[in-house]
């Protein structure tokens, strides 16, 4: 195993996101010697909100953009790693309009390299098993650190590309870094246009939840406080040079999580109507987290999907003001795309 690196001072990247802020408030809660940096574009998708209320002498929140070399000379000197969650990453927008992706996803992360090397920062790269494409719904293979990169959509293949920048970065000039690949993410603090929380969101308001085709999709969910934990054991455990696959064992097609969420919901199980299909939209996704689990000790508590999605539920219930002012937007542009 690696030596331990005890960081003490981190920057987050997209640390106002969906996924970013669970870790924020997963360090907060479990690291109290760290101090976070927050730093957060403030796009659509990331709201000052998710880390409201965390102690002011502990995280420290910067407004600007990764791709803002002069602002990231000011910021990362005197810090000691960064975790890279900023990114561009709902599909549907990637296939409308590629080039926010390519810009934040892209070039923001060879910003955050060159930053890394210059103040010769530890760096993880958070990333997504999308890189993989898919594969088919009676495969019994799962992905693995060694399935070739096979991306589907143009956010997917952006995230490729950051991922293949990261590793050039430690290959050529010895940035100390890890990769993690991870699965869905579900929980509190999930944006409305995303799977789970559109669905909920929508029973909430009374409106009739909508399906991509045939619904056999099958994604492979994660509780996103399991995400942090793992992606805190790679940042202080992990090899440098490695990529550590995220995964808890969630597979399950969208059908069912949508009779799931209308069943704990209190209601019928078939209250909801089928849309188009999004184009290319990959089939299937596994993840094998055999190596972060057996190398690094790491393990989910949160095996049990009906009540992880509980727990989500409930804070989507608790938290209509956190959620209602995106919605109305959010399904304008649905219906604009006809889904």
């Amino acid at each position: 195993m690696a030596e331990q690196f005890t960081p003490k001072n981190i920057i987050v990247t997209g640390g106002c996101g969906f996924i970013g802020s669970n870790f924020v408030h997963y360090v907060v809660d479990n690291h109290p010697e760290v101090h976070v940096t927050v730093l957060d574009a403030l796009t659509y998708a990331g709201n000052i909100e998710n880390i409201k209320g965390l102690p002011e002498d502990r995280v420290e929140f910067v407004h600007g953009d990764i791709c803002d070399a002069q602002l990231l000379d000011r910021i990362v000197p005197g810090h000691d790693a960064i975790v890279h969650y900023a990114a561009e990453s709902h599909n549907d927008n990637s296939i409308e309009n590629p080039e926010p992706f390519v810009k934040t996803n892209v070039e923001g992360t060879f910003r955050l390299l060159e930053a890394a090397r210059k103040y010769d920062l530890r760096y993880h790269h958070v990333s997504t098993d999308e890189v993989y494409g898919d594969l088919a719904l009676d495969d019994p293979a799962k992905f693995t650190e060694e399935t070739p990169y096979h991306p589907s959509s143009p956010y997917s293949s952006t995230k490729a590309a950051s991922d293949l920048l990261v590793r050039a970065w430690f290959r050529t000039f010895g940035v100390r870094m890890t990769i993690s690949n991870c699965s869905n993410n579900y929980g509190p603090y999930q944006h409305v246009e995303k799977f789970i929380p559109r669905q909920i969101t929508n029973i909430l308001e009374g409106i009739r939840p909508k399906l991509y085709g045939d619904g056999l999709n099958v994604r492979d969910w994660i509780y996103t406080e399991d995400h942090s934990s793992a992606v805190w054991t790679i940042l202080t455990k992990g090899r440098l040079g490695e990529t550590y696959l995220i995964g808890a064992n969630g597979e399950r097609d969208n059908i069912t999580v949508l009779h799931d969420i209308l069943r704990v919901m209190g209601q019928d199980e078939d209250a909801f109507d089928h849309v188009k299909d999004r184009p290319g939209h990959d089939r299937r996704y596994a993840i094998d987290s055999t190596k972060l689990q057996t190398e690094l000790g790491w393990r989910p508590k949160h095996t049990d999907f009906e009540s992880g999605l509980r727990q989500t539920i409930d804070w989507y219930q608790d938290h209509r003001d956190w959620w209602e002012p995106a919605k109305a937007a959010t399904e304008a542009k649905y219906q604009r795309q006809g889904q």
